[in-house]
This record gives structure tokens, sequence and C-alpha cells, in this order.
């Protein structure tokens, strides 16, 4: 029998690129309250893998392979989460220019109940940016759904001098370098 795969995400990027691997999948909600889930105590990296986790894990099951995720965006130390709005996007964007933030992509793949973690962490180094070109910025891309408040796959490219990553599509939410090895060994692949 094959497997089922389910991508336990509602999110249109994380789907676009799941496309690329050219499998059948189910995109799915997890069966999560993910800001009940949210631990103010946990670090960066700990807490998206244990969100990937529990997403991954809410809708496991005999004869499925689900792949779970989350990103965010440590920055000083702290959650860089999604902006909800314009002002807050440019805010965001202002408190990081010149300077560099990682940016934090956890999967976590249930195989029946095996689980396989992965995490990618990419250095983004942002350009010294002046107000007017973060807010021309934002009313090209309006970032406000996206954590860190831009769209790498858009115009957000021309915020950066540098970006250090060993994935370029983490940056866009699912590492598909190491999750299409993940899933050779899930025997989908």
């Amino acid at each position: 029998m094959k497997k089922q795969l389910i991508l336990a995400s509602t999110s249109k990027y994380r789907q676009e690129l799941l496309h690329r691997l050219a499998l059948p999948f189910e995109a799915l909600a997890p069966l999560i309250d993910e800001d009940k889930e949210k631990d103010p105590s946990l670090a960066p990296r700990a807490l998206a893998e244990k969100l990937a986790l529990l997403k991954a894990q809410s809708l496991k099951g005999e004869g499925k392979v689900v792949i779970g995720g989350d990103q965010l965006v440590s920055f000083e130390g702290r959650i860089i989460g999604k902006a909800h709005t314009t002002e807050r996007a440019v805010e965001q964007l202002l408190s990081m220019q010149g300077k560099v933030h990682e940016l934090v992509t956890a999967i976590c793949v249930f195989d029946g109940e095996k689980i396989i973690p992965y995490t990618d962490i990419t250095r983004m180094h942002m350009k010294s940016l002046s107000k007017a070109q973060i807010e021309h910025y934002v009313s090209l891309d309006n970032p406000i759904d996206c954590a860190g408040s831009y769209k790498i796959e858009k115009h957000g490219i021309k915020l950066f001098d540098k970006i250090e990553s060993e994935d370029f599509t983490a940056i866009q939410g699912l590492p598909l370098i190491a999750l299409s090895k993940i899933l050779e060994n899930c025997d989908l692949l």
C-alpha cells in the first residue's frame, strides 16, 4: 500500500514549495492551537522545533507520512513574528536594517510512528536602509503575513547584502533539499 503524504499546513508558500517535488499530497490544517503552544520561555530554535513536531504529530497515523513545519525570525535573542499591519512591518524592518538575523526553519516528518526532525538556520545580512526605502518595499510586497516582514521570493531579495544558507528553499518555508532526502528514506521519492 502506498503511503499518503500530508502537509500539516495551510500555508500557500509551503504548498507551492512541496509541489516542486512532484509528489501527490494533501494539505490539512494541523489540529493544534498554535498560539496556546507558543512558550515564551523557549529559545527560538526550540520553539520552532516544538511547533513543527506538534503540527506533524497532530495528523500522524498508520500509512501516512506527515510533514509539519514552523518558521520564525530570531533577532537579538527575541522572536520577530508576523507583522499583521503595514505600520508594524515598517517598524520590524527598520529595527533589523543594517544588522544580521537568523531565519529558523524547522520541519518534522512522521512516517507512521517514526519521527524525523530537521532544522535549517539561515543567517540574513540586511542592508542599511532608509525609512523611505523600507516603506517602498512594504508597499510592493505587503509582507504582513511573513515572519520578519519580507518576502525573499519576491522583491524582498533587494533588502539583503548577503544570505548564508545551505538550502535557499528553507528561507521560503520548507527546506526541500533535506525534505527530499527524508521522503526518499520514507520510500516516497
